[in-house]
Formats: structure tokens, sequence, C-alpha cells
């Protein structure tokens, strides 16, 4: 199964890579890939049939992290592959809120889309960590 975490963006600070690469590395059995999406490219063009898409929408469903990991136990279960899909400072274009399968919102907030990186790797890590009985999540 393919993990792809699909992002408008395509120069970040390097302070979003290394926390991005931290998380994605320490997962085990899953292959986080980063898809870097230029400006004014179509995401839909990164997004294959097959594919379980994850919109990460302000407006979406918000998750515990046990709810999180409850979540990607089902959707590893399911055997489609996942891309989770960060918008540019526009958000997503209609036809790709269309074609996604969930919309989840990491907060009520709005965060830089570079920050988003690194917290859905951190959340996916922490996920896997409950699930695994990993003491990295104590709450």
């Amino acid at each position: 199964m393919r993990v792809r975490l699909i992002a408008a963006g395509t120069r970040l600070p390097g302070w979003v890579n290394e926390g991005y690469t931290e998380y994605a590395k320490r997962l085990v059995g899953i292959r986080l890939e980063l898809v870097e999406i230029p400006p004014r490219r179509s995401m839909l063009k990164s997004i294959s049939p097959r594919d379980y898409v994850v919109a990460l929408e302000v407006t979406g469903r918000a998750m515990t992290t046990a709810e999180l990991a409850r979540w990607l136990e089902a959707r590893l279960a399911g055997g489609r592959d996942l891309a989770f899909v960060i918008g540019g400072p526009d958000g997503h274009a209609p036809e790709l809120l269309e074609r996604a399968d969930f919309r989840w919102s990491l907060s009520p907030l709005t965060w830089p889309h570079g920050l988003a990186r690194v917290m859905v790797a951190e959340q996916l890590y922490r996920a896997q960590s409950i699930l695994k009985g990993h003491p990295y999540h104590r709450g």
C-alpha cells in the first residue's frame, strides 16, 4: 500500500523538510512519500482512481488521536492506497473536494501549509504508535 502526502508548494524552509522527514522515517511498515506540487498545477493529476483521498480541510472532520489511530487501522486494512492532500493558500479546487473520500481537519485554526506537512506526518506516527502499543503516545 502506498501512502502519499500530496502538498502544494515546492520551496519550503529547511525546518519543514527536516520535521516532515523525521516523522516519516519513524513510521514502521508505512512509507510516507511526499509529492510536492508546483503552483498552478492541478493536484488531481497526482491522484490515481484507486486512491483513498483525504483532503486536509479546516471544515473537515476533526478527530482525536485515538480516533485517528482507529481510522488509520481501518484504512490500512482496506487495502487502498492513501493520498493525503494539502492545498495551497487558496485551499482546494472544487473538483478535488468532490473527489475526496474524506475531509480531515487538523484544527479549526489555519496553519501554514509547511507546518501542516509536519503535523500530518507526526499524527500518522503517533496514531501508529498507539496501534503498536509504543509509549510515544501517552495521552
